[in-house]
């Protein structure tokens, strides 16, 4: 039941997810870890959250799972620079291989808005959870999002998004979902938040429009516009906007995340 990830491995990509720690990127999880749990980390990527994480559950077991061994391999190499111990899986969230009740906390970043069926995958990741353990997935909202100034060529760019994750399959106003989907996998247990990162002093718009202005020309979505024929000139429209805004002193970005806190 694998699907298109649309966002792909290029560098512009991992740019973003390498950024991306346990404090900003899964705060509402962080007080209920202690160490000696076991810990499942789905769609690990880069594996800087997944680092966090196992740090905080050591002595525990740490697994990192990711879709395909080309994915895994970033994940790995993450890790090779890190005195860590951790495992490493090649799985698919909707069917694990993996025995029930194993880990103590089973945790999904940016996952559920890309998988073909993400209530199948919650559920999976329910079945692996040990009885009274923690399942916590936390996805972007993209329709949420919200920038100034208005540039028309960002709005271009978010319509174009919503179609390019759709055509894969995914759901990318997943954040607003996530209780519902956890509510449907049969969890009668869960705690929903929001928090949000906002990028509106210097360095971060240099980071946040640098990376999309690049993405929108270089990654796998880029080629998946093209393909769809999508004109070189619009991509190139919207990268030259995300450059503008970047250098805007009242550039203003928030994006805003839906999580989720259920008891197995």
């Amino acid at each position: 039941m694998n699907n298109v990830y649309t966002h792909g491995h290029h560098e512009s990509v991992l740019r973003s997810h390498s950024w991306r720690t346990a404090e900003n990127s899964a705060g509402y999880l962080l007080p209920h870890l202690r160490p000696g749990m076991s810990l499942l980390d789905i769609g690990a990527g880069p594996g800087t959250i997944t680092a966090d994480l196992a740090r905080l559950v050591e002595p525990g077991r740490a697994t990192a799972l990711e879709a395909t061994e080309d994915a895994l391999a970033i994940t790995r190499a993450t890790f090779a620079e890190l005195d860590l111990e951790i495992e490493f899986v090649v799985g698919d969230v909707h069917a694990l291989d993996i025995p029930d009740d194993t880990y103590d906390v089973v945790h999904a970043h940016q996952v559920l808005q890309h998988v073909a069926d993400p209530v199948q995958a919650l559920r999976e990741m329910r079945r692996v959870c040990k009885p009274g353990g923690i399942v916590a997935a936390r996805d972007s909202d993209y329709r949420a999002f919200a920038w100034y100034p208005t540039l028309p060529e960002l709005d271009e760019w978010m319509e174009l998004y919503q179609q390019m994750a759709r055509a894969n399959g995914g759901e990318p106003d997943a954040g607003r979902q996530l209780l519902s989907w956890a509510l449907e996998a049969g969890f009668e247990k869960v705690d929903s938040t929001a928090s949000n990162w906002t990028f509106a002093d210097p360095d971060g718009r240099a980071f946040w429009g640098g990376m999309w202005a690049d993405r929108i020309l270089q990654s796998a979505m880029a080629d998946q516009a093209r393909a769809a024929g999508v004109p070189e000139a619009r991509l190139e429209a919207i990268s030259a906007a995300w450059r503008t805004w970047a250098t805007r002193p009242d550039g203003w970005i928030s994006i805003l995340h839906g999580e989720i806190l259920c008891t197995a």
